[in-house]
C-alpha cells in the first residue's frame, strides 16, 4: 500500500505554475517523490501530476486537509481543475465480460498478485461463463441477463450493484453490450473499455474481420474511457502487432487477444495509479 497522495492539475498555461505548486508544497512540507507536466501549447493548458510522502521531509505527517484549505486559494487564482487523493485508500473496481475471459483472466491474475493496487468487490456478466473464475479468486459474482427488451432493467439492477459496493471503477473486460448515455454519465471518465482493434479504424463488433477483409498489415487494440459515443471515447493506451497475407482472421484473434490483455492492464493500472487527465476527446497520461 502506498503511502503516498497524488495531486493532479490542469488549467490555462502561464508562466511560474510549477514553482507556485512547488512551493506550497514545500512550505507545508511535503516530501515530492515524482513529478510530471505537460503544455498543450495550441490550446494554451497546462496539466501537472505530483506524488508525494505522507510522511513530509520533517519525518511527520503530512497534514493533507490542511494543504487543501491552503492550496484552494492558489488553485482559483490560477483558474485550476484540481483533485487531491490519498493512495491509502485503494479504489473500489466492479469488473464486467460476457463470454470471453482472457482480458478478465490477465486482470484478475495481475491484481492477485498486487500488480493493481485495488478491490475487486464484484464481477459482473451477462453470462455465465466467468462464474468460475470469480469463485477461483473468492469475489462475489453476479449473472446480469440482457436482452433488447430487458436492457433497462438490467442496468438499473447493475447500477444498484454498483452503488451497493461504493464502485470508483468500472472495467469492461470484453463486455459485449452497449451502456446507455444514462449509466455512461453515472462514472464519468471511470468506465474504462478495451476494444479489440486499432481506434479510429474498424468500429463494432467484428473489427478483426473488417482488417481481414481490408488487407492491412498491421491489427491493433485499444483501451478507452467509455462516452456517450461507441467507440469514441478519450483513448489511453493503444498497441500493435504486425501481420501479412497470410494471416487469417483466426491468426488476427489470437494475436489481438495478447494486446488486448496488455492495453486494458495498461490503462486499468495508470488510473489507479492516477496519472491520466481527460481534456476534450484526448488524454494526458503521465509518467
Amino acid at each position: 500500500m502506498k503511502e503516498t497522495a497524488v495531486l493532479l492539475i490542469d488549467c490555462p498555461d502561464r508562466k511560474g505554475l510549477v514553482a507556485r505548486v512547488a512551493s506550497l508544497l514545500y512550505e507545508r512540507g511535503a516530501n515530492i517523490l515524482h513529478a510530471d507536466q505537460h503544455q498543450d501549447h495550441e490550446l494554451g493548458l497546462f496539466f501537472m501530476r505530483v506524488e508525494f510522502a505522507l510522511n513530509g521531509h520533517d519525518g511527520q505527517p503530512f497534514d493533507l486537509t490542511g494543504f487543501q484549505q491552503a492550496f484552494a486559494p492558489l488553485a482559483e487564482e490560477l483558474s485550476m481543475r484540481w483533485n487531491l487523493v490519498s493512495a491509502v485508500q485503494r479504489q473500489r473496481v466492479a469488473l464486467f465480460c460476457s463470454q470471453y475471459l482472457h482480458c478478465m483472466a490477465d486482470l484478475l491474475h495481475r491484481w492477485h498478485t498486487d500488480e493493481l493496487a485495488c478491490e475487486i468487490p464484484v464481477i459482473i456478466s451477462n453470462h455465465r461463463e466467468v462464474e468460475p473464475l470469480a469463485s477461483f479468486y473468492g469475489i462475489p459474482f453476479e449473472h446480469v441477463t440482457v436482452t433488447a427488451a430487458t436492457r433497462t432493467e438490467a442496468e438499473a439492477r447493475q447500477l444498484g450493484l454498483l452503488a451497493r459496493h461504493k464502485i470508483d471503477l468500472v472495467v469492461l473486460a470484453r463486455y459485449m453490450q452497449i451502456l446507455s448515455p444514462e449509466f455512461v454519465a453515472r462514472f464519468p471518465a471511470a468506465i474504462i473499455n478495451v476494444h479489440h482493434s486499432f481506434l479510429p479504424a474498424f468500429t463494432g463488433a467484428r473489427p478483426y474481420h473488417a482488417a481481414h477483409n481490408r488487407g492491412v498489415k498491421l491489427i491493433g487494440a485499444t483501451s478507452h474511457y467509455v462516452t456517450e459515443v461507441l467507440d469514441d471515447g478519450p483513448i489511453i493506451e493503444q498497441d500493435v502487432a504486425r501481420i501479412s497475407h497470410r494471416d487469417q482472421v483466426e491468426d488476427l484473434v489470437a494475436r489481438g487477444r495478447d494486446l488486448e490483455r496488455v492495453v486494458l492492464a495498461r490503462a486499468v493500472r495508470w488510473h489507479l495509479d492516477r496519472r491520466i487527465l481527460c481534456y476534450g476527446n484526448k488524454t494526458v497520461v503521465f509518467d
